[in-house]
């Protein structure tokens, strides 16, 4: 079973932009349309199913957030983090 990290490595970690929220990460994305926000989000569904850790995504007007946690372990482990960063390096044109 994966090891729940401690807030101070959590924050330490975190790519910018993500804030540990209760027992998860989550990063807010800002888009110029709606359709742009739906394929950004298809595009962290697509790296979700590659890692097998599937976040929790809510598509706004022109946002997407993302939220991440590992809930066989209860909170956020290095699977979090390292889906994170994959994340932030998807294309938002």
């Amino acid at each position: 079973m994966a090891v729940v990290l401690d807030p101070d490595t959590i924050d330490d970690r975190s790519p910018d932009g993500w804030t540990r929220e209760g027992d998860a990460i989550e990063a807010t994305y800002e888009f110029d349309d709606y359709l742009a926000g739906v394929g950004f989000a298809s595009g962290v569904a697509g790296l979700a199913q590659e890692a097998y850790h599937h976040p929790t995504i809510e598509i706004g007007f022109r946002s997407v957030t993302v939220r991440l946690t590992t809930h066989d372990a209860g909170g956020v482990t290095d699977a979090d983090l390292d889906l994170a960063a994959r994340i932030d390096s998807l294309d938002r044109d």
